[in-house]
């Protein structure tokens, strides 16, 4: 993960602990991207995937899709609480196109730490490597 997302999700953990507010909606938060009429992809939140596509559709949710058409929408994911959601939607939106492509088609899978990185976390955490 970017090391600005890391440093994002520090602090929107402190605040969540720091608050005293009653969490309703927590763990149903939703990435989402839709294909615009255009090609384009609009990558977005919500907590309930029907009723913003509906809005994206009539025109009423974002500036972008309103000028260029949602035409369906391509991939959905769960993020669990909203912080979770800003921070995955703000690095896939950070993304290449071809990259979104293959997180859509089920091709892209987050890259596997290599062999002698896990190696030194087990030895830095105590632990024999084998």
């Amino acid at each position: 993960m970017h090391p600005t997302y890391k440093r994002m999700l520090a602090g929107l953990e402190r605040k969540k602990k720091a608050s005293r507010r009653k969490k309703t909606s927590s763990g149903k938060w939703s990435l989402y991207i839709l294909k615009c009429c255009d090609g384009s992809f609009y990558t977005g939140i919500t907590t309930d995937l029907e009723r913003r596509f509906k809005m994206h559709q009539a025109g009423k949710a974002s500036r972008y899709t309103r000028s260029h058409g949602p035409v369906e929408m391509l991939y959905s994911e769960k993020c669990g609480d909203r912080s979770s959601a800003l921070i995955r939607e703000c690095e896939v939106k950070e993304w290449p196109k071809k990259k979104k492509i293959s997180l859509i088609s089920g091709e892209w899978r987050k890259p596997r730490r290599k062999k002698q990185d896990r190696k030194a976390d087990a030895t830095r955490n105590g632990q024999r490597s084998t």
